[in-house]
C-alpha cells in the first residue's frame, strides 16, 4: 500500500492522459456537428475519409455512413440551387416562394396565391413572371423535372365547383403549370412529369391558417442527374 502511494505522488501529471482523451472526444463531436451543417458530396467524402484514417480502417468497404440519414448532395445540384435562388430573389412574389432540397434534388415551392385564384386551376396573369424566371433556368439544364400540386385538408364542398375533390384540384394545378412551361417556353416535354397529392404531403400542420397556407402550393422539383 505504501509503495502505491509513493508511485502516485511521483506521477502528478497522470491527469493529462484523461484530459487528452476528453479533448479528442470533443474534437470528434464538433467535427460531426460541422458535417451535419455543411453536407455536400465533397465534404462528406472528406469527413468519411478522415474518420477512416483516425480509426485505421483497413478496407473502405467497411466504412459505414458516419451520420445516419444524411443524403450526399451532388456538387452540380448545389450550383442549381444557388442559381435558382438568384432568379427568385428578383421576383415580387419571392416571399411566397421557398427553395429547399431533398434526396431527389432541388425544390421550388410556389404558394398557390401566386399562381391561382381560390379553388381554380387556371393560371393568373401575374404568375407569368414567377414561372418565367424558373423556365429560364430550366432551359439551360438537362435535368428532369416533376411538377407537383398540393392542397390543404379543407374539402371542396361546393357542389357547383369544377373540381370535386382536392385530388382533382391539385392534379389540375400541376398540369396547368406544366402545360404553361412547355408551351410558353418550348421546353422538351420528355423531361417533365406532373402529379397531384391533394393534402397528403403537407409541409406544415393543417391545424392552423399559416400551416394551411404553406401546404397550398405547387412544387417544381429539379431532379438530380442520376434520377
Amino acid at each position: 500500500m505504501r509503495k502505491k502511494r509513493i508511485e502516485d505522488q511521483d506521477n502528478p501529471d497522470r491527469w493529462v492522459v484523461s484530459y487528452a482523451d476528453f479533448v479528442t472526444l470533443l474534437f470528434a463531436f464538433f467535427t460531426t456537428m460541422y458535417a451535419i451543417s455543411q453536407v455536400d458530396a465533397g465534404k462528406l467524402k472528406m469527413f468519411t475519409g478522415s474518420m477512416k484514417s483516425a480509426f485505421r480502417s483497413e478496407d473502405a468497404r467497411t466504412v459505414k455512413p458516419v451520420i445516419e440519414g444524411i443524403v450526399p448532395v451532388a456538387p452540380e445540384m448545389i450550383s442549381v440551387e444557388e442559381e435558382l435562388r438568384r432568379s427568385v430573389a428578383a421576383l415580387q412574389a419571392k416571399d411566397d416562394m421557398e427553395i429547399s432540397r431533398d434526396e431527389r434534388g432541388v425544390i421550388l415551392s410556389i404558394g398557390d396565391n401566386v399562381l391561382f385564384d381560390v379553388g381554380k386551376a387556371g393560371l393568373r396573369q401575374e404568375a407569368s413572371a414567377s414561372l418565367g424566371a424558373v423556365a429560364s433556368l430550366l432551359k439551360k439544364l438537362p435535368n428532369n423535372v416533376i411538377v407537383e400540386g398540393h392542397t390543404d385538408n379543407i374539402p371542396i364542398t361546393d357542389t357547383h365547383a369544377r373540381y370535386a375533390s382536392n385530388w382533382e384540384l391539385s392534379t389540375a394545378r400541376a398540369t396547368s403549370v406544366l402545360s404553361y412551361l412547355l408551351t410558353a417556353y418550348n421546353l422538351p416535354p420528355e423531361r417533365f412529369a406532373a402529379a397531384g397529392y391533394a393534402e397528403f404531403r403537407p409541409k406544415a400542420t393543417n391545424a392552423t391558417s399559416d400551416g394551411r397556407i404553406k401546404n397550398r402550393r405547387v412544387d417544381i422539383i429539379i431532379l438530380g442527374r442520376n434520377r
